[in-house]
């Protein structure tokens, strides 16, 4: 751990030393959007003549969107969006030192460590230096407290970005989730339509249907079943309320409620975070 922990300072010392003249714009204490609450934020522009640095993560409950808004934003502000579960997954095709122990964990349902996930963050932030990436979007990582303080204390996280969804919305989509065994595309059937609360809008997310050649060759998750959902979702904020508030308490999370579907809440967390996006390419449903 000592080796890994090393690696990953160094990596994050250097990114600091690039990042130096780099200055991070707060927004105010209550944000503008509805549904948003933030302890403090940074603003970004499309592209990197501004100067800014971006190093955020991207929390939320498993089916919430993380990756689809993570990957957006990584390509409006042109930054690397780095998912852990993008990471370990590499590791296992990869065929490499960590392979055979991963499929090990995996196979039988287990956590991945944080030793091992530190390794390959750090490995992928070193790459990322050499290539002369100046910031990140994570996504999945920290989960836990300790994460929380190990990414604290090797490099300066600007923004904690936790996306939130009624749970009987996210419990659709969750069971809603279909993959193509053919291509590897990922759609979701589920079309929710749910009245809103205290008397607000209704909420409606329609389904993102596959092309027709991939119709007959959709699969479901094996652990996409209502039980095993239900449970992850259990877990998740038994994990998740301690990191809220360790970020929550640094003034560093802004607190999204996702009001609907793509069309619908990405406008407005573009609003939330300050950013423009002169081309309106992403805001159309994918």
């Amino acid at each position: 751990m000592a080796g890994i922990s090393r690696a990953i300072r160094a990596c994050a010392a250097a990114s600091r030393r690039t990042l130096a003249a780099a200055s991070a714009a707060a927004l105010p204490k209550e944000a503008g959007a509805a549904g948003v609450t933030a302890g403090a934020a940074a603003t970004g522009r499309k592209g990197r003549d501004d100067g800014r640095r971006v190093q955020w993560v991207f929390l939320g409950c498993p089916g919430v969107g993380k990756g689809t808004y993570a990957s957006r934003l990584s390509q409006l502000l042109d930054v690397p969006h780095i998912a852990t579960g993008d990471l370990v997954r590499d590791a296992l095709a990869s065929h490499g030192p960590l392979s055979k122990q991963l499929a090990e964990i995996v196979n039988h349902g287990k956590l991945v460590s944080d030793e091992i996930i530190i390794n390959l963050l750090s490995k992928r932030l070193e790459e990322g230096e050499e290539k002369g990436e100046l910031g990140f979007i994570l996504d999945g990582f920290p989960r836990t407290i300790r994460q929380a303080e190990i990414l604290e204390g090797v490099t300066d996280i600007d923004l904690v970005i936790n996306l939130k969804l009624r749970e009987e919305a996210l419990l659709a989509k969750c069971l809603g989730r279909r993959m193509c065994s053919q291509c590897g595309g990922n759609f979701n059937v589920a079309s929710i339509d749910i009245e809103g609360e205290n008397g607000g809008p209704r909420m409606y997310m329609p389904p993102l249907l596959p092309p027709p050649e991939c119709e007959s060759k959709l699969i479901t998750r094996a652990d996409d079943t209502e039980e095993v959902v239900k449970e992850r979702l259990r877990v998740y904020h038994d994990l998740s309320e301690p990191v809220e508030e360790f970020y929550r308490a640094r003034g560093k999370l802004l607190e999204f409620n996702l009001p609907g579907g793509i069309p619908e809440s990405w406008p407005k967390l573009l609003q939330a975070l300050n950013i423009e996006d002169p081309d309106n390419k992403r805001s159309a449903a994918a």
